[in-house]
């Protein structure tokens, strides 16, 4: 029997609940794209050192990865209209009051807040895409999503200091306020997400669920299910390398242009991936795809390790390369690893999984830069770039580990 394709013809962002889902979702990482290098400028602005701008986007991620632990749990206590628009208000909502002040203290204020806001955001969008489509589509669906993620991204993070330079603060910060448009959207989502769960048949699992506030299964339920080690050491792996190409091209490579060409080809061949590989996972299974994006990661940074090992002549055809290997499989490995840790657990766990992967990612993309940041300070970029490399080559033995079969993998030979 093979369950590799849907019941349904409609396209995946046609489904109940996917088109107020992603166009919340990209309103929502629309301002935080726009400010993730702008909210530092201004500290810098205001007097702040280079130690203080970068505490800045550190206070927004530190809050985010301890907010996301508690989402599902508000989930079930206030449902999902209440959370979501709460949280994109709090990410939405201090965005302009960054004018009242460029003191730092002020910033790091907002940045807290605005951490609050996007924690919740990150788990109840990704908790969101496992409950509304049927588990034969979830690769589509994730792939989808995260092209909802990552276009605002792709579009707004390189302009934003740009605007502020040439037109002014107040310009960013009127778009960091775009994730209140999603607002609107909340209550739809919330409908059909709770539509979904009350659906059996819609995900083949009778088992109630409490994800939007209904029922009483709130203290069954473990902070990490059984099966997902795994897919998280998959993606930490792969989020330490992102994180750290991310944050220090500007400082490994000797010319502008190959900086903006490398973030870019980085970022545009992420968002293809992850977008790109749900159709053949969901089709074909998960394990084909798993491991040449592992032996993608490591040769990417390879590439880009000697492309870089001359701080004054960067070997700008292997560096980019390099950045766009590596975005393939930073992006392809963000849709399976959240695939594989959907495939690992129960329908009434989805919340919870979705809190572990952003959490997995967040602390993966903050490791990668401290970890990779700290040895080139003692060993240059070059070779801490191959310890990076090593240390995704040491997951591939997971790769080809098997855990719970899903639905693609059901009659595939």
């Amino acid at each position: 029997m093979n369950h590799s394709g849907p019941s349904t013809s409609l396209p995946v962002w046609r489904e109940r609940g996917m088109p107020a889902l992603l166009i919340l979702t990209a309103a929502g990482f629309a301002g935080y794209a726009v400010l993730l290098p702008v909210a530092p400028l201004w500290a810098v602005h205001g007097g702040a050192d280079e130690a203080g701008s970068g505490l800045v986007n550190g206070v927004l991620l530190f809050v985010t990865i301890l907010t996301q632990g508690f989402v599902p749990r508000l989930l079930r206590r206030f449902g999902a209209a209440l959370v979501l628009g709460v949280g994109l208000a709090l990410l939405g909502g201090p965005s302009l009051l960054q004018l009242l002040s460029d003191d730092l203290w002020w910033i790091l204020t907002l940045s807290a807040v605005r951490g609050f806001g996007f924690g919740i955001l990150t788990v109840c969008g990704s908790a969101a895409v496992a409950h509304l489509v049927s588990p034969a589509r979830h690769g589509a669906a994730i792939g989808v999503y995260g092209a909802a993620i990552a276009v605002p991204q792709v579009l707004l993070l390189p302009i934003g200091p740009w605007l502020a330079d040439t037109v002014g603060f107040w310009l960013v910060f009127a778009l960091g306020t775009l994730p209140l448009l999603g607002i609107g959207f909340a209550p739809a989502l919330a409908h059909a997400w709770h539509g979904a769960i009350d659906t059996p048949e819609h995900h083949g699992d009778g088992t109630a669920d409490t994800t939007t506030g209904e029922g009483d299964g709130a203290g069954r339920r473990s902070w990490m299910p059984r099966g997902l080690l795994r897919p998280m050491l998959l993606l930490l792996a792969v989020t330490l390398a992102g994180g750290a190409l991310i944050t220090f091209a500007p400082q490994m490579v000797s010319t502008p242009a190959a900086t903006t060409g490398g973030l870019a080809l980085f970022t545009v061949a992420a968002a293809i991936s992850r977008w790109g590989i749900g159709g053949p996972a969901d089709r074909h299974g998960t394990r084909p795809f798993v491991w040449p994006l592992v032996l993608a990661t490591s040769v990417g940074l390879v590439l880009v390790a000697f492309a870089v090992s001359d701080p004054a002549a960067t070997l700008v055809p292997l560096f980019l390369c390099g950045m766009a290997l590596s975005g393939v499989a930073y992006g392809g490995l963000q849709n399976l690893t959240l695939l594989l840790s959907l495939n690992a657990v129960r329908r009434e766990e989805y919340d919870t999984v979705s809190a572990v992967w952003n959490i997995g990612f967040d602390a993966g993309t903050g490791v990668g830069s401290m970890l990779i940041g700290s040895l080139a300070a003692r060993l240059a970029f070059a070779p801490a770039l191959l310890v990076a490399a090593a240390a995704s080559l040491a997951t591939l033995p997971l790769a080809f580990v098997r855990g719970r079969r899903s639905p693609a993998d059901d009659g595939t030979p």
